[in-house]
């Protein structure tokens, strides 16, 4: 039997919006009123997420978001910061669902190989020799820069990174971001995060790869008919329901817009 799940394709918004969809989302997938979603987005103004328990120290250059009018948000998944540089040069992915919905994945290795399969199978029909590799993590402290870390199974061309995820979960639910990077803009991503000795040295873009910058609409439909070749689902286009709109607004009001949000944990 072919499991439906819903896909959004939703126009680009600031951070605290974009992370409050998700939390409704999340917390509507675990209520059981939300059905398992697959959503592409992009960002305005283009923004910094920090990852859940990241501090907003030196790592950052907040004074540099302000001049460059460049949002910040935390994210409610983990991992480092990710500057994303609005649809032109980024797409985001979010998948939130229970180990149910795909079979069985029990944790969280799984569940980052099952989405990481339809990652690199629709990259790989947009021409990007793209590979999912295996990586051991290691006892030092992770970079800020989410793009100058490794994880497990991260999606790699020629051994640079070409897609950052990070995962939070919560009994058999969880949701994932992930970004997809179309272009770079180099001497922003430098002057946003210092600290990081080299930002592009570790990651590359559909851009370097194809030698020519994919659009948003046409990676995501390329990531979204991967999902259901490789998964057998089926993605029904669909929008937020009214509940989950006015959720996702209380959220931003409530939490994600608030100075003791981004500010993280004491």
């Amino acid at each position: 039997m072919t499991a439906t799940w819903r896909v959004l394709v939703t126009e680009p918004a600031d951070g605290a919006t974009n992370m409050a969809v998700d939390e409704t989302l999340w917390r509507g997938r675990r209520a059981g009123t939300s059905p398992p979603t697959i959503r592409f987005f992009g960002w305005a103004p283009p923004t910094v997420s920090l990852g859940y328990g990241q501090p907003l120290d030196r790592h950052v250059n907040v004074e540099a978001c302000r001049r460059l009018g460049v949002g910040l948000v935390r994210r409610p998944t983990g991992g480092s910061a990710i500057y994303h540089d609005g649809p032109e040069r980024e797409l985001t992915y979010s998948v939130v669902a229970t180990t149910d919905d795909l079979g069985g994945a029990r944790d969280l290795l799984e569940t980052y190989r099952w989405i990481g399969r339809a990652l690199v199978t629709g990259l790989r029909a947009l021409g990007a020799p793209v590979e999912m590799v295996a990586v051991a993590g290691g006892g030092i402290a992770p970079p800020a820069f989410c793009f100058a870390r490794t994880g497990s199974y991260e999606i790699e061309v020629d051994g640079r990174k070409i897609v950052g995820s990070a995962q939070r979960r919560r009994g058999r639910c969880f949701l994932q971001h992930g970004s997809v990077l179309l272009g770079v803009d180099a001497p922003r991503l430098r002057e946003l995060f210092p600290t990081t000795r080299d930002p592009l040295a570790t990651l590359t873009t559909l851009e370097a790869t194809l030698g020519h910058r994919p659009k948003f609409d046409d990676v995501a439909a390329a990531l979204a008919q991967a999902f259901e070749g490789e998964h057998g689902l089926r993605l029904t286009p669909d929008g937020l329901t009214a509940d989950e709109t006015a959720h996702a607004a209380r959220l931003v009001e409530e939490k994600y817009a608030t100075a003791e949000w981004l500010a993280g944990p004491a």
